[in-house]
């Protein structure tokens, strides 16, 4: 063969010519050859129009071969009309062949080797004249007998056309920096041009070294910038942090904004909250309701205020601007620390279940003025009963405020809100001044607000363009392979990161909500749940903020909402999915999938971006800095925020994540043991200890944990299913879970005391029961048995009891006569002066009359008076 070519154009043609032939392709029958017939040894050569008449062996030579050369023709025969020699099973094998007359069998002497030979049609053996009426390129064909003996590659040489490698130039790579790369260029430029001599600066030569050595240098910076982000250790920029901590399964959090309950004070209605709605902060010379677009929002964004937006909706009533409390005719009440109920004064049908009240203070209690009322006393409450009617008449106290007119009775309303919501501090409702102020009796000490709604720190920013996806500029390299497999380079995808104009990027606070009904379980990430307790709304993980944007994708008539993920690794092909990598600064860069994790869009795809700015402690503002409400809808007067905002968080440092990032996989996040079980449970803030025990329970493994609540709160339905949520994503595949109460252990102790002679023993047995009690004390702190103060096998010591007993003022003398579980009779523990519980036990005593099973104290006092 002269020549190799990529086209058979020359084939077509004798293919279509009318006399000429030729050969098509040679087939060497191995595998498939019938019984009794020698392998590789029988040719089958198929030409483009039927085999001549008069074609003899000796006219087929076959050439070639390395280690067996010399190979003979015993037989030559066409398909169509086999030779005699040819057994039964060949003669069928080749009648059976598609367009037999076109096909010429040879029958060789012997199989070739593994190398290359070449069958020729010739008139002589002796000469390379071809066949009469056979073109001369399609007279010879190539071919091996080995083709379908096994190889771990394709045998098939491929052809020698490709260019020989050019050498490798002779270049110093440690040139990084311009005077290095200038020097490089200028030795090679005097290299390939001997005759340069001018070295001048106005030289072009000279100024395109100099050009080539600035790109360079600017390249090698890039170079080392890639290197130092490499490394979790070196990295600068944020982005480059956050994909590192990632590799090792640790999230960063970009901080959170603030959150506070803003009261609304309206005239008129009840009227829906409206439509985009915006609170500022406090700016002197502005009113609180400012009309949009108006001077006064100007003036009032001069003055850079913090945005606040609403995260619900709410009905707004004049009647519910603030409630008097009902104290039943009694004077000097106060609702106790802990209270979950109370009276209003009033008949209120409209309140419901899951509105949220502000208790606040707004009269000092010993002065009466405003001025010193108290601003630590406020409290938001989520109700969770509302009792206004008495069958279908309205509650009322039975008792007439005025004796002399008992037909008209004061209307009230009951009201009970969320035990997680109970009073933290004693709330004052009327009380007498003191001297100073004329020992006044007074009341409405303080009240109870409506109209409270939940916002949070945030401005919003709709339909901000971000551009197009560009048109593919550079291509991949094309894969070298054979010079006849040419391949059309691939576009290299278009970089499109496109930074958001306003910073920093608001990212909220999350829950998992997760809800049972019908015997299926849901769960659900919201803003905070509706139907949990006011304070609950004020609580969540900081690694459960999300960013609050989104994009819309327009694409020729239609358009796609696009979502925000932490990470795209969990995002399939097809997923409209985008991540947000904000740098130190506040900036945000959207960076999109590869069509792997996450879709990549489309060239020519164009976005718009809806999102909030605001974020981190500067939303932390105190109470009554939201002062201006940005509104057309007239009956909204004022509003302000009782309490200061809460939960703003700054984003997590580059010092914070490089300390964290690789420790972080190292702590447990799966629950195999039981002290596994145990350790994951006393994460949740509401559990002072747990423990856990595993047992077979029939068909499978059920892991039973036993919790000890904060304050020896009860489990309670609620609870068990709030503990079984947090444990299910710890859990092992195949265990089930229970909640349980600890064991109690119910104590008896009886002791002697002494009481010095000054001192009445009723006070000091009032204050022994005091600080032995299982209670939170007047003064705030607890009794000696509080359930807070034993847990989980602790034993109980005989020393704290007479520590606390000596602290009693009037206490002279104090004994023990009797320390043991309730109901059984045994002296060691008194002796020892311990008492060892089990591993599920912990320890009672409430003194309580209505419960004598629940623990008994009895004092025996002598002296005193």
């Amino acid at each position: 063969m002269i020549f190799h070519c990529c086209d058979q154009n020359r084939r077509a043609a004798v293919d279509a010519h009318a006399t000429l032939n030729g050969i098509d392709w040679l087939e060497v029958l191995d595998l498939d050859a019938p019984l009794g017939s020698p392998r590789q040894r029988t040719l089958l050569v198929r030409l483009l129009k039927p085999v001549p008449a008069g074609l003899t062996r000796e006219q087929v030579v076959i050439e070639g071969g390395e280690r067996i050369r010399r190979i003979e023709v015993q037989w030559i025969g066409v398909a169509s009309a086999p030779p005699a020699e040819a057994n039964a099973a060949e003669q069928a094998l080749f009648s059976a062949l598609a367009e037999a007359d076109h096909v010429l069998l040879v029958r060789t002497d012997s199989a070739g080797d593994f190398s290359r030979y070449t069958l020729r049609l010739t008139q002589d053996p002796a000469t390379p004249t071809p066949l009469p009426d056979f073109d001369p390129r399609l007279s010879e064909i190539e071919f091996r007998f080995k083709v379908e003996c096994s190889s771990d590659f394709d045998c098939r040489t491929p052809p020698g056309c490709s260019e020989p490698a050019k050498p490798v130039p002779d270049i110093n790579y440690l040139a990084r920096d311009y005077e290095s790369l200038r020097r490089l260029v200028i030795d090679r430029l005097a290299r390939n041009m001997p005759g340069w001599r001018d070295r001048s600066p106005a030289d072009l030569a000279t100024t395109l070294a100099e050009l080539i050595a600035y790109v360079g240098d600017l390249q090698h910076y890039q170079l080392d910038a890639v290197a130092t982000e490499a490394y979790l250790h070196t990295a600068r920029r944020r982005s480059s942090l956050r994909r590192h901590a990632l590799l090792v399964d640790y999230a960063v959090h970009e901080g959170c904004n603030a959150r506070a309950w803003l009261h609304f004070d309206v005239s008129g209605g009840p009227f829906p909250l409206p439509d985009g709605l915006r609170f500022y902060t406090r700016v002197a010379g502005v009113p609180p309701r400012i009309v949009p677009d108006s001077p006064a929002e100007r003036a009032a964004l001069q003055a850079r205020p913090l945005v606040f937006e609403p995260l619900h909706g709410a009905t707004l009533r004049e009647a519910h601007n603030s409630f008097q409390f009902h104290t039943w005719g009694d004077a000097r009440c106060c609702l106790p620390r802990g209270a979950t109920r109370a009276t209003l004064l009033g008949h209120w049908p409209e309140l419901q279940a899951g509105d949220v009240l502000i208790f606040q203070e707004q009269l000092g209690p010993l002065s009466g003025e405003p001025e010193d009322a108290d601003p630590a006393h406020r409290h938001a409450v989520r109700l969770s009963a509302v009792r206004a009617f008495d069958g279908s008449d309205p509650l009322t106290d039975p008792l007439p405020p005025d004796p002399a007119d008992p037909t008209t009775l004061t209307e009230i309303t009951e009201i009970a809100w969320h035990p997680a919501d109970a009073l933290p501090f004693a709330l004052c409702i009327s009380s007498e001044t003191d001297k100073a102020h004329g020992s006044v009796l007074i009341h409405g000490v303080s009240l109870a607000l409506g109209n409270n709604v939940l916002v949070d720190h945030g401005r919003r920013i709709e339909d901000e363009a971000l551009g197009s996806v560009p048109q593919p500029r550079l291509h991949h390299p094309a894969v070298l392979g054979s010079a006849c497999q040419r391949e059309t380079p691939q576009p290299l995808p278009p970089r499109y990161r496109p930074r958001l104009a306003s910073a920093p990027l608001t990212h909220q606070g999350t829950v998992l909500v997760t809800r049972v009904e019908n015997g299926v379980r849901t769960s659900e990430r919201l803003l905070f749940d509706p139907q949990d307790s006011a304070s609950a709304a004020m609580r969540w993980r900081t690694a459960d903020a999300l960013p609050r944007i989104g994009l819309t994708a327009t694409q020729g008539s239609g358009s796609e909402t696009w979502s925000p993920r932490r990470d795209l690794l969990s995002s399939r092909a097809s997923d409209p999915h985008f991540v947000i990598e904000a740098e130190d600064d506040g900036s945000a860069r959207l960076r999109f999938g590869d069509d792997l994790h996450g879709r990549r869009p489309d060239s020519g795809t164009a976005f718009s971006a809806h999102y909030r700015v605001g974020n981190g402690p500067q939303g932390n503002v105190g109470a009554q800095a939201i002062a201006h409400v940005v509104t057309t809808q007239g009956g909204i007067n004022a509003v302000v925020n009782p309490m200061p905002a809460r939960g703003g968080v700054a984003p997590e440092t580059t010092a914070e994540v490089r300390r964290r990032a690789p420790q972080a996989f190292r702590t447990q996040e799966r629950a195999v043991t039981t002290a596994d079980y145990a350790a994951v449970t006393e994460r949740l803030p509401e559990v002072q200890r747990a423990a856990a025990s595993l047992r077979w329970t029939g068909s499978w493994h059920t892991v039973f944990v036993t919790v000890d609540r904060q304050d020896g709160e009860i489990i309670d339905p609620a609870f068990a299913t709030q503990v079984g949520t947090h444990l299910d994503r710890y859990r092992m595949a195949g265990h089930d879970l229970r909640i349980h109460d600890p064991i109690p252990v119910s104590l008896e102790i009886d002791l002697l005391v002494c009481v010095d002679k000054d001192h009445f023993r009723s006070d000091v047995s009032r204050g022994l029961l005091d600080a032995l009690s299982s209670r939170t004390r007047a003064d705030g702190t607890r009794g000696l048995f509080h359930p807070d103060h034993f847990s989980f096998g602790q034993t109980v010591f005989l020393s704290p009891l007479y520590a606390a007993a000596r602290t009693v003022a009037g206490v002279g003398s104090v004994q023990v006569t009797r320390f043991q579980r309730q109901g059984q009779a045994d002296p060691k523990p008194l002796a020892d002066g311990f008492m060892t519980l089990g591993r599920l036990e912990i320890v009672r005593l409430d003194n309580d009359p209505n419960f004598p099973e629940h623990g008994v104290l009895r004092l025996e006092l002598h002296g005193g008076k």
